[in-house]
């Protein structure tokens, strides 16, 4: 049994910031081991029985490419990776996926899978994986219900109908909203309600045809997107402004919730719930972290240089500073190198209110992080001031910057480790450790690391203006 892996790698995980950042989601993060979520996706495929898994394909924003094809990189997987130029919901995503595996001809089993989520038995979702296979070659579209521990609100339900087999497939009857507690109570007690995972199992056909039935204009702004799509390296750029014209829309919307119960349109396949009990969590916010991370004796989770003095319930997370707490309860403390929250565990949902508040007033930190990841490495914003600014910049072995100038600002480097190849104007040299290079406003000029290990360097720009829209790219081999 072949299975094609589809990763829908979009949403920006607001209510984990400021770990979580719009330019810097939180399927990119490691919070649980160190794998990404986005590579702990991935890797609980690895080793399925009864079944072969094909390269994955990740849809993901056009912004994220880069960092998505090194992490697939880094797990020695070739998948290909469909560029969204906008976000347009679940649907489309879905349906990108669905015409690229249908491109040769082929016609796999999809197994959709968000990037973001967490399961930590790994050999129950395999075997659920198998069986919703199974019926979704027979015709079937296959969601995972979550079997429920607790009232939760968070989240939608799906309601099961009647069995299908022996091994808990049931017709879905319906889907809800995220309920109030007392109806969340209500579902627990009446035992047929199910946390909706977002997980599918479907033929890319099957899903075709039914978008078809559903929402044909999501289907044709894809397809018009798709026809006009190029390729490169292992980038799918779909055509953007026949994407941008796509309609956006949620799978359950357009079509999970019309094949259920008295909602049922005719002509499309039947809707099927499985039930999955795998230590799953969408990670949604700080709350559902704390849930599923070890916990000491009094319920704290710590990561990081971290020191509590007489807390209960507390999660305290540090990416750098010492981070220390004394006699609190139930909170949420996070440090990243420019903002620090501290949260109620009760109010995790409302950190969103905080992202939305940094970017109507124009604050960076609601969008990047300090540390901006690229192709070629990353830099650090260390410092910065009037007319100046500090940067320290790692180039990965083989890394090559654009060719580019700049109009308002010149630049001092110094290398701290490794090999730089230095292109200024006519010239062409290399650095080793200690040694600096002074490029003057205007010049042009690149830098490269032609070594085997991280070239290190402190970068000092100066000038009347420091923004990163002052780089005129005369050349780049990463076509941005």
């Amino acid at each position: 049994m072949l299975i094609q892996p589809v990763v829908l790698s979009g949403g920006s995980g607001t209510r984990l910031w400021p770990l979580s950042r719009e330019k810097y989601p939180k399927q990119l993060l490691s919070f649980v081991g160190q794998d990404s979520l986005l590579q702990a996706t991935l890797r609980r495929l690895e080793g399925i029985d009864g079944a072969t898994c094909a390269p994955p394909l990740v849809v993901c924003n056009d912004e994220y490419r880069f960092v998505v094809a090194e992490q697939l990189r880094l797990m020695g997987l070739q998948g290909r990776i469909v560029l969204e130029p906008v976000g347009r919901n679940t649907a489309p995503a879905l349906t990108l996926a669905a015409l690229a595996a249908r491109a040769a001809g082929d016609d796999p089993v999809l197994l959709v899978m968000p990037a973001d989520h967490v399961v930590s038995q790994v050999a129950a979702f395999q075997e659920c994986v198998r069986h919703a296979a199974r019926l979704a070659q027979n015709g079937a579209v296959v969601t995972f219900g979550i079997t429920p521990d607790r009232p939760e609100t968070g989240y939608g339900y799906i309601q099961a109908g009647a069995a299908l087999d022996a091994g808990g497939a049931c017709a879905i009857a319906r889907f809800v909203e995220k309920p109030d507690r007392a109806t969340a109570e209500g579902y627990l007690k009446q035992g047929n309600y199910s946390w909706n995972s977002g997980v599918f199992v479907l033929r890319a056909s099957v899903w075709l045809n039914a978008l078809r039935l559903c929402r044909p204009d999501i289907l044709e702004a894809c397809e018009a997107a798709w026809n006009k799509s190029t390729s490169d390296l292992s980038f799918v750029r779909v055509d953007a402004e026949a994407f941008a014209a796509c309609p956006s829309d949620s799978i359950d919307y357009a079509v999970m919730e019309r094949l259920a119960g008295a909602q049922a349109v005719e002509g499309l396949p039947q809707g099927v719930v499985l039930p999955l009990s795998a230590g799953w969590s969408d990670v949604g916010a700080w709350d559902a972290l704390w849930q599923i991370l070890p916990k000491d004796e009094a319920g704290n989770v710590s990561q990081g240089r971290v020191m509590l003095q007489d807390c209960d319930d507390t999660l305290a997370y540090s990416s750098g500073r010492l981070l220390a707490c004394v006699g609190v309860q139930g909170l949420v403390v996070v440090e990243t190198p420019d903002a620090v929250l501290v949260v109620d565990q009760r109010h995790t949902q409302d950190v969103k209110k905080i992202v939305d508040r940094l970017k109507r007033e124009g604050c960076a930190e609601g969008m990047l992080h300090r540390k901006v990841y690229r192709p070629w490495g990353w830099y650090d914003g260390v410092d910065a001031g009037e007319r100046f600014q500090v940067k320290r910049i790692m180039v990965k072995p083989g890394g090559k910057l654009s060719l580019q100038m700049h109009h308002h600002r010149a630049e001092h480097w110094v290398v701290v480790r490794g090999t730089a190849r230095v292109t200024k104007g006519d010239e062409a040299f290399l650095l080793t450790e200690n040694q600096s290079t002074y490029i003057p406003l205007g010049v042009t000029h690149r830098l490269e690391n032609p070594g085997h290990v991280d070239l290190e360097m402190i970068e000092v720009q100066s000038g009347s203006y420091l923004g990163e829209d002052d780089i005129v790219r005369l050349g780049d081999v990463y076509g941005r």
